[in-house]
This record gives C-alpha cells, structure tokens and sequence, in this order.
C-alpha cells in the first residue's frame, strides 16, 4: 500500500495528534484518492485540477443537503482545496439481494428511507440552491445529448450487437426521437451517482446507515436519480417507494429510458478509453424495469 507521503504528512498537519495505526488507501475513483485512518477519518485528496472545482462544490451541496435530509451524510470538519476530511460512516454497500434477504417489514423500512431521501432532496427550495450558487449536476443530459448518443451507438456498438440487441436500442431511443416522451423538466437538486455502494446499509439494525459521495450532484432532472435506483434495485422495489416519493409517476418513463442507456454509455466509454473495466461496469444492474408508457397502480 503505497500511500504518497504528501498525503499523510498534509493529514498529520490538520490532525497533528493523529495516530496511524490503520490505513485504508482507495485509488479506484476518477476523481479522489481516499484514505481512511484508523476506520474512522474519511481523508479525500482530489486528484485533478477539475477535481479539486467538483470537491469544493460537494461541500456547498452537502452543506445544503444536511439541512433538509434525515439520513446521515458526510459533514466535512476539514475543507480546503483539494482536500477534505470527515468522520466515517459505518455500513456496507445496500446491494439488491440484501435488500430482498430482509423480512418483509424490515424491506418496507428501507425502500421507505430511500423513497424519503429522494423526496426530501429533490424537494429542496430553489432559492435556496440558487443562493448557495449550485451549479448544474455532471449527469445533466439534453435532448440533443439522447440524439447524438442514438448516433453514436449506431455508429460504434452496432457492429458488435446482435439484431434483437440492436432492436431493443431502436425501441428505446423510439419515443425520444419521435418526441412521444418528453424528456423536458424543472431542474432540482438530484445526486446523480447513488449507486449501491454509496448507499451504506447497517446489518444490525438493518436500515439505512447513511449515504456518501454526492460529488456529481447539482441541479437536474430528478428522473436521473430513479433511473439509477431502477438500475439498483428494479423497477418492483422502486414502484414501493411511491408512498414517500410521490412524484414517482411524473418521472418514471423518462427514468425507464435514462436507465436504459446507462449500459450503452459505459459501453461507449470502454471502447473509446480501451478500457475493458468500463464496458463492463454495468453488470450486475437489475434488469426488472417496464417499457416506456407503462402504468403500474
């Protein structure tokens, strides 16, 4: 484990009482190397100059964020360029089979929690975000940015693709292209990365310890976030939700298409960087997601 002595000597200088006696060091993200001290010190170090610019706008969201949402999230005690530091949030990545491994009580909990989460945060003031000078989310798409993808996946992966591959693409991108669905909205602030491993899950008390990692959050459109939950957990735990999100049916033909094209951007990045790690990276998403125009009670 070859952690960068820069690193720790910058964390001795903000802790300067700190004992090393466990580290953790995780290069894996685009944008921070994170060390975790001793389980309990989360220190993210920003590996870029546009990392850096993505950092200091995590901190104006969280500080907004811990203000209006109930679930834990981090609270940087340290910020400055570059670097932050908070204390660790304990918990496992909240994947689908352990979600349905729970009793039918403890399920209705949880998806209750998420369904809260998404309703207290898309629901923030947007005055409130605009005075705090929130910008837009990194998983802003346009219209124009569907076209060129349908473009572009014609032009790339469809050589690679069987017909009925190629059909079910034709079929998706249909309604965008002949403007059935309406991909217009009013911007909120979404998060636009909760994956399952941002979403900690205590096995103790089996419920939502806390979430993490809102550095592609920003204003956008709120069919994003279902979209990545649809590809978390299916389209028959998200619908559960409806209860304490209940914005669901507003939003969930455009988070059917948007979670459909999550495989074929990754796709396209693998074969553009020569990386096999993102071509692959949507394996393991729940394929339990219903055609566009569908209505569920």
């Amino acid at each position: 484990m070859n952690i960068p002595s820069s690193y720790l000597e910058k964390i001795r200088s903000v802790y300067p009482n700190i004992s090393f006696d466990h580290l953790d060091f995780n290069q894996d993200g685009m944008v921070n190397d994170v060390v975790v001290v001793n389980h309990d010190l989360v220190c993210r170090f920003a590996k870029t100059d546009w990392g850096k610019e993505i950092l200091a706008h995590e901190a104006k969201v969280l500080e907004i964020v811990q203000r209006y949402v109930d679930l834990r999230v981090p609270h940087f005690e340290h910020l400055e360029q570059g670097f932050v530091s908070y204390r660790f949030i304990k918990g496992e990545p909240l994947s689908r089979n352990t979600l349905l491994k729970l009793s039918a009580n403890k399920q209705a909990h949880v998806i209750s929690q998420l369904g809260r989460f998404h309703q207290q945060l898309h629901s923030i003031p947007n005055e409130v975000l605009v005075n705090a000078g929130v910008s837009s989310s990194g998983a802003v798409r346009s219209p124009q940015h569907w076209l060129q993808l349908y473009e572009q996946v014609q032009e790339t992966l469809f050589p690679h693709l069987w017909r009925h591959q190629q059909t079910w693409i034709h079929e998706l991108f249909a309604p965008v292209v002949s403007g059935e669905l309406d991909v217009s909205y009013t911007p909120v602030l979404i998060d636009g990365d909760k994956a399952v491993y941002h979403i900690l899950f205590d096995p103790m008390s089996q419920s939502i310890s806390g979430l993490i990692d809102f550095g592609t959050a920003g204003l956008g459109d709120p069919a994003c976030d279902i979209a990545v939950q649809l590809g978390n957990y299916g389209e028959g735990i998200v619908w559960r939700m409806k209860s304490d999100y209940p914005m669901l049916p507003d939003v969930i033909d455009r988070a059917r298409f948007w979670v459909g094209t999550l495989e074929l951007q990754w796709a396209l990045a693998g074969m553009k960087y020569k990386d096999i790690s993102l071509s692959v990276a949507h394996i393991g998403l729940a394929r339990d997601v219903q055609p566009i125009s569908t209505r569920l009670s």
